[in-house]
C-alpha cells in the first residue's frame, strides 16, 4: 500500500530542502516574531522543531494533518469514525486558533500537535518520535519536506477532502515538475469535486476519486445550553442578525447596513462575529465612533436594551450564536476572498447572505443560490435590501431555510465515501492491532 521510494527530485525541490536545511539557525528568531506576533503557543514551540512532551500511544496511530480551523473542522466526523474503530489519533495543524477549537471540540483522547517547521531535521524528529502507521493531508496543504520524508519511509499518506482552488490551478500548472513530484508520493488523492480530481490528476496525482467535501458532513457546532439561554433571555422580542467570520472592511459595511435597517426595525441588533477575535476591541471603537452602542463579548458583557452592536470576539462560540438568529451573513465574501464555508450556519437553520466572492466555495453557493437557499449582495445597498427582506418576512426566511437543508443534505455523503476508499488502509490497521493484542 505505501508509496514507492522517490523518484529522483526536480531542481526546485532540491533547492527548497537545502534552503530549508540552512534556515534551521534562524528559525529561533523567527519563533520570538511569531510569539509577539500572537502566532505561536509560548508552553509549546517545542513543537514546531519536531519536539514533543507527550507520549505517542502504543498500536497503531493515524496521523491527520490540516491547515487551520476549516481543515480541522472537516475532519471532525472522520476522527469520530476512525475513534469508533479503536485507532489512535494525531491531528497536527499550523495555527493557535486551530488548537484552541481542537482543545474545546474534541475529546481528549485526539492528540494535537503543531505541525512541524518544515526543515528536514524537524520533520525527521516529528517522525521518529510518532511514527504514524498512515497519514491523512487535509484539502492542499502540502509541505514539501513532510511529504518526501514520509514517503521515503514508505508511509501510507492519503490526499483527502482534496481541493485546488482557481487561482492556484494555474500557477502549480507552471510548476508541473514540483507539484507532480509532491502529489505523486500520496498513495491516493480523495477529491471534493470532478473539476478537483481532473486538476489533481492533471498535475500528477497517480490515483484520483471523487469522493465528495467532508464539510458537508460535519455536525452542527455546539453551543453551550446555559449560555444560550441567557442570551435567548436578554435578546428576546428583539430582530437579529448575525454576521460570521468577517474580515477588515465588512465590519464597517454591516455597521453602515445597521444604520439604515434601525430606523425600519427599531430594536434591530446586530451580532458581528470576527473571523480573527483579536480585532474586538478595534471594532467596537469603530462601532462606537459611529454613534452606536457596542458591547464586547471579551470582556464578559452581555447584550443589552441599548445594545446596537454585539461583537462576540470570542472562539468556538459560532454555535451559540447560529442558533440565537435565523439571518445570517457569511463573510470573506464582500471585501475578502474566497468566502467561507456556510454549512454550519444552514445545519442550523439559517437563511444566509453572502458578497460575490466566493471562489472557495464556488459551487456550494452556486446550488444554494440557484435552489433559493442563499442569497447574494454585491454592494452594501444590496446588503441593506437583502436583509431588510429577511427580517421583514418570516416566509421567505422559512422557505431560505427549507431549500438551503436541502441542498446540503443532497451533497453530503462525502464520509461514507471517504471511509470506503480508506478501507484497505484501516483493514492493515486493524490486522496490527490485532496482532500487537495476541
Amino acid at each position: 500500500m505505501a508509496n514507492a521510494l522517490p523518484k529522483s527530485l526536480p531542481m526546485t525541490l532540491r533547492m527548497y530542502q537545502r534552503l530549508a536545511t540552512g534556515l534551521v539557525p534562524l528559525a529561533p528568531a523567527l519563533i520570538k516574531r511569531r510569539l509577539k506576533q500572537g502566532k505561536e503557543d509560548p508552553a509549546r514551540v517545542g513543537e514546531r522543531r519536531g519536539l514533543s512532551q507527550d507520549v505517542r500511544p502504543h498500536g497503531p496511530l493515524v496521523w491527520i494533518h490540516g491547515a487551520s480551523v476549516g481543515e480541522v473542522l472537516a475532519a471532525a466526523a472522520l476522527i469520530e469514525r476512525l475513534r469508533d474503530v479503536n485507532l489512535r489519533i494525531l491531528l497536527t495543524s499550523g495555527t493557535v486558533t486551530s488548537a484552541a477549537i481542537v482543545a474545546k471540540r474534541f475529546p481528549p483522547d485526539v492528540i494535537h500537535q503543531y505541525v512541524p517547521y518544515d526543515s528536514p531535521r524537524y520533520v525527521a524528529r516529528f517522525l521518529d518520535h510518532w511514527k504514524p502507521s498512515l497519514a491523512l493531508f487535509i484539502e492542499s496543504d502540502l509541505w514539501p519536506n513532510l511529504i518526501l520524508a514520509g514517503a521515503a519511509r514508505r508511509l501510507p499518506m492519503v490526499l483527502i477532502n482534496g481541493r485546488m482552488s482557481p487561482r492556484s490551478f494555474p500557477r502549480w500548472r507552471r510548476m508541473h515538475e514540483t507539484i507532480s513530484a509532491l502529489l505523486s508520493r500520496f498513495d491516493i488523492c480523495l477529491a471534493q469535486s470532478k473539476t478537483d480530481a481532473e486538476r489533481f490528476s492533471t498535475l500528477g496525482s497517480r490515483d484520483v476519486v471523487t469522493t465528495g467535501n467532508l464539510k458537508f458532513d460535519v455536525p452542527a457546532p455546539p453551543a453551550d445550553p446555559a449560555k444560550l439561554e441567557r442570551l435567548m433571555a436578554m435578546t428576546r422580542g428583539r430582530p437579529i442578525v448575525v454576521a460570521a467570520s468577517t474580515h477588515p472592511g465588512e465590519d464597517e459595511m454591516l455597521v453602515a447596513a445597521h444604520r439604515s435597517l434601525v430606523g425600519i426595525f427599531p430594536q434591530l441588533l446586530t451580532v458581528i462575529v470576527p473571523r480573527h477575535p483579536e480585532r474586538g476591541s478595534s471594532i467596537s471603537g469603530m462601532i462606537a465612533a459611529s454613534g452606536l452602542k457596542p458591547a464586547l463579548r471579551s470582556r464578559d458583557e452581555l447584550p443589552t436594551a441599548v445594545t446596537d452592536v454585539y461583537v462576540a470576539d470570542t472562539m468556538g462560540e459560532l454555535g451559540l450564536f447560529y442558533r440565537l438568529s435565523p439571518i445570517v451573513f457569511i463573510g470573506k465574501s464582500l471585501v475578502g476572498q474566497g468566502g467561507q464555508n456556510p454549512i454550519e450556519a444552514i445545519k442550523l437553520g439559517a437563511a444566509v447572505v453572502h458578497g460575490p466572492n466566493v471562489a472557495n466555495f464556488s459551487e456550494l453557493y452556486a446550488a444554494l443560490d440557484e435552489s433559493g437557499g442563499a442569497r447574494q449582495a454585491d454592494t452594501q445597498e444590496a446588503l441593506v435590501k437583502q436583509l431588510g427582506l429577511l427580517l421583514a418576512d418570516p416566509t421567505v426566511r422559512d422557505k431560505m431555510q427549507r431549500a438551503g437543508a436541502g441542498v446540503v443534505a443532497e451533497l453530503g455523503g462525502a464520509l461514507d465515501r471517504t471511509m470506503m476508499a480508506l478501507e484497505p488502509y484501516l483493514m492493515q490497521l486493524r490486522i496490527e492491532m490485532g496482532a500487537a493484542n495476541a
